[in-house]
């Protein structure tokens, strides 16, 4: 991967591979694995069904080419391929996937001693509804803002205000009962 590949933009990757430029399916690769592993192990619950989601998902992306159309950020096509890659793999889709070690840092930081109410805080939005939590996942861990996530979801963006102003008043209102128990 050369320096000038790695100065263009996710737009001109895209003409340049509509052109038949391999160096930019190589730099679109690089620049999103990490990403579209971190979701497929997100929905999947595992690592090695994460890398066959990986694969598969850029296989169905490259497929798209010549005549791919970037018309928003490449995070709103590749996010619902590897999601319903990975839950089409996952043989308990319908079970509450495990927690990926990556929402921890949607959270602020907290002194040490608040490690156990952290704890707390993470097996509450483990349990919200998928939905909401998928909203809250999309805005906080992969920082998409509300128009992108309504794009990558296919739903109004009236709803993903909606489930991401619930699941954010269900976090408040869980802090505050914990902290009410601990006093």
């Amino acid at each position: 991967m050369n320096d000038q590949a790695a100065r263009r933009s996710d737009g001109e990757l895209v003409e340049a591979a509509n052109q038949g430029d391999r160096s930019a399916f190589e730099e679109l690769y690089h620049r999103y694995r990490d990403w579209v592993f971190t979701v497929a192990r997100r929905f999947s619950g595992n690592e090695d069904d994460a890398c066959d989601v990986l694969q598969e998902t850029f296989f169905y992306f490259f497929n798209k080419f010549p005549g791919f159309e970037l018309r928003a950020q490449l995070k709103t096509f590749l996010y619902p391929v590897a999601k319903h890659m990975a839950l089409n793999r996952s043989k308990k889709a319908a079970q509450t996937v495990p927690l990926a070690p990556e929402f921890d840092r949607i959270l602020p930081d907290m002194p040490r001693d608040e490690q156990a109410e952290r704890r707390e805080l993470l097996e509450f939005v483990r349990i919200l509804p998928e939905a909401q939590r998928e909203v809250v996942m999309l805005r906080f861990a992969d920082g998409l803002d509300l128009s992108e996530i309504a794009v990558t979801m296919g739903i109004p963006i009236g709803t993903v205000k909606s489930r991401l102003h619930q699941a954010l008043a269900k976090l408040k209102e869980n802090l505050q009962r914990q902290k009410q128990k601990k006093n």
